[in-house]
């Protein structure tokens, strides 16, 4: 298993390094020059001194060619250095340390919410397939799957403020445990409960034809026994698959989420970055975006063999 952690660790670092490359490359020859951005922002006539704007470019390394610039970066980024903000010049380290466990904390909570809700939905419609009751969850998962975070964000926002005015816009970060965290999390937790919804119904689905099954109920075994003992434990298997991969969902989404209801993470952060041109805090939010990831579908690997004995077996035979 170490040998294997070392290999996906292997795989991953040039995986990274040419996505980094990519952003780079975008920022670099892309609109957008974070030094201007800068003067213009500023009062006064001071937005046209192309000579102040130029020496400020080349104090910041900016008028370097884009290999030297981007080995440079991944220089220092090998020594801890992440750099410091082209627009606030704050350190990227401490913009990022901040605005992190906001994101994490969301993340969790919504995979947390996801798996607790879309399991046991995913059962209930499969054990009833072809029921009204399967038709109501299917149909309430496709439903959910249509509704992309930046519409479902306003829209029970604005809801919430029409329909009970004496509550308060839940809007700013208190903590998990703030009453203000249900409404993001349970708009962030509506693609992957979709999701799961439907990939465990068939998971289920594929296990009733089991001959196990078959010889459970055959001798009597009641049925919320054959569900949770016989029926639970390979469909565990593809669903946390699919929950590792739910994380790509939630990283996306969290952009906007975090943006509509003003929770300060890394989504938001990202916005930031990317209307300012900001180079060193677009390349760190990509590295922790792409290492988080990895860890996820690494943690799906090692947990499948716990799941399945089976994967384990053809692993070791190879």
């Amino acid at each position: 298993m170490f040998r294997y952690v070392l290999t996906r660790f292997a795989i991953w670092i040039p995986s990274v390094l040419v996505v980094m490359m990519a952003v780079y490359a975008m920022a670099f020859y892309g609109a957008g020059d974070p030094i201007k951005l800068i003067f213009l922002r500023a009062p006064g006539d001071v937005a046209y001194n192309p000579e102040r704007i130029e020496a400020i470019r080349e104090s910041a390394g900016l008028n370097k060619p884009f290999i030297e610039q981007f080995g440079l970066y991944i220089w220092n980024l090998l020594h801890g250095q992440f750099g410091n903000s082209l627009t606030s010049g704050r350190s990227v380290w401490a913009m990022v340390s901040a605005a992190a466990p906001v994101s994490f904390k969301l993340a969790l909570c919504s995979i947390t919410l996801t798996a607790v809700v879309a399991i046991p939905l995913g059962m209930i419609a499969a054990l009833n397939q072809n029921s009204r009751l399967d038709y109501t969850i299917l149909g309430s998962a496709l439903f959910l799957w249509a509704i992309p975070a930046y519409v479902a964000g306003p829209l029970l926002m604005v809801g919430l403020i029409v329909f009970l005015p004496m509550i308060k816009v839940p809007y700013g970060w208190g903590g998990i445990f703030d009453v203000r965290i249900l409404l993001p999390l349970i708009v962030l937790s509506f693609q992957p409960i979709a999701l799961i919804v439907r990939q465990t119904r068939a998971a289920v689905i594929e296990v009733l034809s089991e001959d196990f099954v078959r010889t459970a109920r055959a001798k009597g075994v009641p049925e919320i026994v054959v569900a949770l003992r016989h029926i639970l434990r390979p469909v565990l298997t593809p669903v946390v698959t699919q929950l590792g991969l739910v994380m790509i969902t939630i990283v996306n989404g969290a952009i906007f989420v975090e943006l509509v209801f003003g929770l300060p993470g890394l989504g938001r952060l990202t916005v930031q970055a990317l209307t300012n041109s900001d180079y060193p805090v677009i390349l760190a939010i990509t590295l922790i975006g792409s290492f988080l990831v990895m860890v996820s579908n690494l943690l799906v690997d090692v947990l499948y063999p716990l799941l399945d004995p089976r994967a384990n077996d053809a692993r070791r035979s190879r």
